[in-house]
């Protein structure tokens, strides 16, 4: 039985990806802190924490990768009628701590739930720290009706979750973040791990070595990024 690496406190390296388990796909590490400086080490290496209480913090590197081009973004004509005849508005970055709430609550037990306490915490520091962001959907009632956030790099948006209240709106919220990392030059999304969700809005797969070498081209500076200042019907984006 291979013996799972654990992180070192008083370091913010990780062993080398290559060293991911392939069963579970991709688990790398054990341990360590959600720290702003070790998630954005994480990240700037294709690394990320995914578990559920009460178990240690858990980093993963799955092969392969789940990817999205901007360009290759699939709206279905379904989709596209949804859009034009909704009364839902798009902002981004308006309620970023409650589009993580969403993302944690989406599961109708309310338990299992990866986004724990201490993630939340950790993704609103990230927020206020300019790496992270939020598309937000809202209701023609004001109501919050999907969304989903994600972190920062370089020219890479590392999706982390999206939620739905009512049909489409996680769609919508996709299409509404490739709008605003076009307008702003990113060139990959991350989607980390394969759905068929996320398939049929264009994702594809990728080794994880090519992903890592792209990653490797593009966030070498990571410099946060102001507000996102979206804010229009849903209608406009198409």
């Amino acid at each position: 039985m291979v013996a799972i690496q654990r992180i070192n406190h008083q370091s913010l390296e990780f062993p080398d990806t290559r060293q991911a388990l392939s069963y579970p796909n991709g688990l790398l590490a054990i341990g360590g802190d959600l720290s702003i400086p070790r998630l954005l080490e994480a990240y700037s290496h294709g690394i990320f924490p995914w578990y559920e209480d009460p178990q240690p913090i858990m980093w993963w590197s799955p092969d392969p990768r789940s990817v999205l081009y901007p360009d290759e973004l699939y709206i279905s004509r379904s989709l596209r009628k949804s859009m034009r005849r909704s009364d839902y508005t798009i902002t981004a970055d308006r309620a970023f701590h409650r589009v993580v709430a969403g993302c944690a609550d989406r599961r109708e037990d309310h338990q299992g739930t990866w986004i724990t306490n201490a993630m939340g915490r950790a993704y609103m520091a990230l927020h206020r720290a300019g790496y992270a962001h939020s598309i937000e959907v809202w209701s023609r009632h004001g109501q919050l009706v999907g969304g989903l956030y994600g972190v920062t790099l370089g020219q890479v948006f590392f999706g982390e979750s999206m939620f739905s209240k009512e049909r489409d709106t996680s769609k919508m919220a996709l299409v509404a973040a490739v709008h605003e990392l076009k307008l702003r030059d990113y060139q990959l999304i991350d989607c980390q791990v394969e759905s068929d969700h996320l398939v049929s809005l264009g994702a594809r797969s990728i080794p994880r070595l090519d992903f890592e070498q792209y990653l490797a081209h593009t966030t070498g500076m990571n410099e946060p990024t102001p507000l996102w200042t979206l804010d229009c019907p849903a209608r406009e984006l198409l």
